[in-house]
């Protein structure tokens, strides 16, 4: 091995190791360090993960794949923030192709051939701490529009490699029961009408 390869060798590491400590730096925790403005959903880095009672014996989990949305953020006036929230019905994955098939578009179901679109568009925001909050906003599912309420925190403002401007990342919880928007089946054979919901997301700043 020549001299200049060794170096080359040494060298490259510290230069990738150099550029990642520059895209990559730790959030701020607190709000009023987050630009102000309009920001779009990063579906790479959202999910929105549900569960409900399987006979009292587990909680039978799964997600929906295609998500999309936009935020726009105060961190002055919390309050005056916004976010508008897309899911397409039929990306529901269990992890079991056919059983999602199933979910995804019989009528007794999420019938997305119906409804292909579940939307969460927030009416309100209160602040109940420096970083935490609820949410509360309209959810269409099924046809039927109602007011859901989330726990929401605020992770922190960063940068997130590839993108320019500033990242937020929020995570919220919440529960819905099943039957308000019309999906009872199975209720009286054990199988749960609250549905928890997790959510993970986060915003980069609209260019």
């Amino acid at each position: 091995m020549t001299a200049s390869l060794r170096i080359c060798k040494q060298v490259l590491p510290l230069c990738a190791a150099a550029l990642l400590a520059t895209c990559a730096t730790a959030p701020v925790q607190t709000p009023s360090a987050a630009a102000k403005g309009s920001y779009v959903l990063d579906p790479s880095h959202a999910s929105v993960h549900w569960s409900i009672s399987h006979a009292g014996l587990s909680q039978y989990t799964a997600r929906f794949d295609d998500i999309s949305g936009a935020m726009t953020f105060d961190p002055d006036v919390p309050q005056n923030s916004s976010v508008d929230i897309r899911i397409k019905a039929g990306s529901v994955n269990t992890g079991l192709p056919k059983f999602d098939d199933t979910l995804a578009n019989e009528t007794k179901y999420f019938d997305a051939g119906t409804y292909p679109e579940i939307r969460f568009v927030s009416t309100s925001v209160t602040k109940t701490s420096d970083t935490r909050g609820r949410v509360t906003g309209d959810l269409s599912f099924r046809g039927t529009t109602l007011p859901v309420t989330l726990d929401t925190i605020f992770n922190g403002a960063g940068k997130s490699f590839g993108h320019p401007g500033d990242t937020l990342g929020f995570s919220a919880t919440g529960t819905i029961k099943r039957s308000n928007f019309g999906m009872d089946t199975l209720l009286n054979f054990g199988i749960g009408d609250d549905v928890a919901l997790k959510i993970e997301a986060e915003f980069n700043q609209a260019q």
